[in-house]
């Protein structure tokens, strides 16, 4: 079977695009032809950054690779190189990843006659923009084959608020494929001491993350701890205001602007809490990653995140914006070590047994064929781990 994966950007910076690479990049080669398709250079801050360590996934997978290189989001004759190929080659599956792929694959792909189209939507909160609801629910839930959501409430919220039909939905959980450390000691490069306690995230700078929450949130703590470090690891657009806000706070010789690093084995290895202040999510692999770590985890409760964190259990929630709360669940960490550090253990064992790349990969593996063969939207994922459709198939153009 002949897929396309569709991205807006070639990055590995977002949780979204990682996952889109991954899934490309680990098909069976022996059942499917894989090819990825980026729509825009990167071209934007954090992403560029990261633009080598895609590139060099690509190359190790051995997929092709198509770059449209369009700068404007309706200019019509930018996607003609991607209808050429689906028609020419006749693919049997595109697999768009984020709402902009999800438009464009869902309407380019039925204009190519591409039998299956998975449109797959990694963090929801768009209660406020009626285009966009209009287009999930008209467009991509009615031209799709199916929509993937990343999370249960994602799902709920997709039904509820958008009124896209409920039986073409699929709650599919995200997995990460665990990073090897490549050694680097981060305290030392950073001049933080061993001993000192040191608080750190991970992801793109932008408004979503809200982490201009967890500077309000850490400095206090850093007025209480003479030797608290606090890490935010990752670039983007809103990395000025942040510089701008520690300044203000006059925490800026304790708060770290790291930008991007390739290394985050090492940096959660560096750490004593792991934190995500985010105002919306779908299923994050920052937290998977930071579970995958052993990592004691304060994170908001929103979107997937309670699918990840049980309260107390793997690490502690609060509520999205909550500064005093965020500050509390630290304080908390960083006061009853040992309890944080079964909390980080537990994170682990529950990420290495349900949030697995490799099954991520299969679900998706027996999705592709069991729409391909008609066999509609399964109820649940668990339908597509009890058997799915793991037979050659046969008929399917381009197969």
């Amino acid at each position: 079977m002949k897929v396309l994966t569709l991205v807006d950007r070639l990055t590995v910076t977002g949780g979204g695009e990682r996952l889109a690479i991954q899934i490309a990049t680990h098909l069976d080669s022996e059942r499917f032809e894989s090819v990825l398709c980026a729509t825009r250079k990167s071209g934007a801050v954090g992403f560029d950054e990261s633009l080598p360590v895609a590139e060099q996934m690509i190359e190790d997978a051995g997929i092709r690779f198509l770059g449209l290189e369009r700068h404007s989001g309706w200019r019509l004759d930018d996607w003609l190189p991607l209808y050429r190929l689906l028609r020419r080659e006749r693919f049997d599956v595109v697999h768009a990843h984020k709402f902009g792929s999800n438009v464009w694959g869902t309407l380019v792909g039925r204009l190519a006659r591409v039998p299956v189209i998975v449109a797959h939507e990694h963090t929801w909160s768009f209660e406020g923009q009626p285009v966009r609801r209009f287009l999930d629910r008209e467009l991509i839930g009615r031209g799709s084959s199916v929509f993937v959501a990343v999370s249960e409430e994602d799902r709920r919220r997709m039904i509820e608020i958008e009124r896209v039909r409920p039986e073409k939905l699929l709650f599919v959980p995200n997995g990460i494929e665990p990073r090897s450390p490549r050694g680097s000691d981060v305290r030392a490069e950073l001049d933080i001491p061993d001993d000192a306690p040191l608080i750190g995230a991970v992801g793109v700078l932008r408004p979503q993350k809200a982490l201009d929450v967890l500077v309000r949130a850490v400095a206090p703590l850093v007025r209480e701890h003479a030797d608290l470090r606090v890490l935010i690891v990752g670039e983007g657009p809103e990395r000025q205001a942040l510089t701008d806000l520690i300044s203000d706070a006059g925490v800026g010789d304790r708060v770290l602007l790291t930008g991007f690093r390739d290394d985050i084995p090492d940096v959660l290895g560096a750490l004593d809490v792991a934190v995500s202040s985010s105002a919306f999510e779908g299923s994050p692999l920052a937290m998977m990653e930071f579970m995958e770590a052993a990592r004691p985890i304060v994170a908001t409760s929103v979107g997937g995140v309670p699918d990840l964190i049980d309260d107390g259990v793997h690490g502690r929630l609060v509520g999205a914006g909550d500064v005093e709360g965020l500050r509390e669940a630290l304080r908390e960490m960083l006061t009853d070590r040992e309890a944080a550090r079964r909390m980080g253990e537990r994170a682990q064992e529950r990420r290495r047994r349900e949030f697995d790349l490799d099954v991520v990969v299969r679900r998706f593996e027996d999705l592709y064929e069991r729409l391909a063969e008609g066999g509609g939207v399964p109820s649940s994922y668990a339908e597509l781990d009890a058997g799915g459709a793991r037979v050659p198939v046969a008929g399917v153009a381009g197969s």
